[in-house]
């Protein structure tokens, strides 16, 4: 047997591309305690997609439907239980729908409403990460060096639906801020500039349930080139279709044009309306109930 082999059975390696590396101290699969997300989809032209696309990603191609691509806004917000305590993370996506170069002959023909129904078990599409803001350092780092994603420091303020808000409530309303890192790289500076928001009213939409994961994530890694990983959500996703009289709900606002995110969105978005709205959020696992008066006399 080979001393330098990494296989634990005894046998050769196969012929295939080796795995990326996990670094410590991380260790895959990361497990979610909880998830909270809304995606917005947005079809737009495909030149400047493409564009884009071959500067970041290019060794893949933008996913068309019905001869356009699809530029989508991902935010979520999760937690992680560790050994020693636990993590909250906020992050946002700007993500491209594509495929591998290599894999075209293998991409289905889709619409865009297929595709959301997860008609795609390939799942050779996928999302290319064009910008990836998120609050926590830790989370930064591990997507980086993990993932090979474009992640830097950003900050939020949120309001979203809530059993633990008002039942009536059915706006995910996300401002993303700017912010950097602390000296010590152990924090996050948070800065009073935002960079972009969006609002999605889905009070009175009905949502269909969406068998849409796992999710493939590509990344690009500069030494070894393109990679991806999946990410499986355990229950399905809610899709709530847009047309002309709905699309109207979902508005999104670029407040600093000259950033990259932000310049970026204003050039592969515009003012196109969004296609469809996405969301999942993890069902709770406890109550906390209503107290009663325990009478002390007889």
């Amino acid at each position: 047997m080979n001393p330098n082999s990494n296989s634990t059975s005894g046998s050769s390696p196969g012929p295939g591309p080796k795995l990326p590396p996990v670094p410590a101290p991380y260790q895959l699969p990361f497990h979610y305690g909880a998830l909270h997300n809304v995606g917005i989809d947005y079809l737009v032209a495909p030149i400047p997609v493409r564009d884009v696309l071959a500067e970041c990603h290019p060794d893949l191609l933008a996913a068309e439907f019905d001869g356009l691509a699809c530029v989508s806004l991902n935010y979520q917000l999760y937690f992680a239980q560790y050994p020693n305590g636990a993590g909250i993370t906020q992050e946002i996506e700007v993500n491209i729908i594509a495929h591998p170069a290599a894999a075209l002959g293998r991409v289905p023909a889709l619409s865009y409403d297929q595709y959301a129904h997860g008609f795609d078990q390939s799942k050779l599409l996928g999302i290319a990460r064009i910008h990836v803001l998120c609050d926590n350092p830790l989370a930064i780092d591990a997507g980086r060096r993990l993932y090979a994603e474009p992640k830097y420091p950003g900050w939020f303020e949120t309001t979203m639906p809530s059993l633990n808000g008002p039942a009536e409530q059915r706006t995910w309303s996300i401002t993303c801020k700017r912010a950097g890192f602390t000296a010590d790289r152990g924090g996050i500076e948070r800065e009073e500039h935002p960079l972009f928001s969006f609002e999605a009213d889905l009070a009175g939409l009905t949502p269909e349930s969406v068998n849409n994961t796992p999710i493939t994530g590509y990344g690009t890694d500069p030494g070894e080139g393109l990679l991806a990983g999946p990410m499986n959500v355990y229950q399905p996703y809610q899709h709530h279709a847009l047309d002309a009289a709905t699309a109207e709900r979902v508005r999104l606002t670029v407040a600093d044009q000259g950033s990259g995110v932000g310049r970026h969105l204003t050039e592969l978005i515009g003012e196109v309306p969004a296609a469809g709205v996405w969301t999942y959020q993890s069902p709770p696992v406890a109550a906390h109930n209503r107290p009663y008066y325990v009478p002390t006399k007889v």
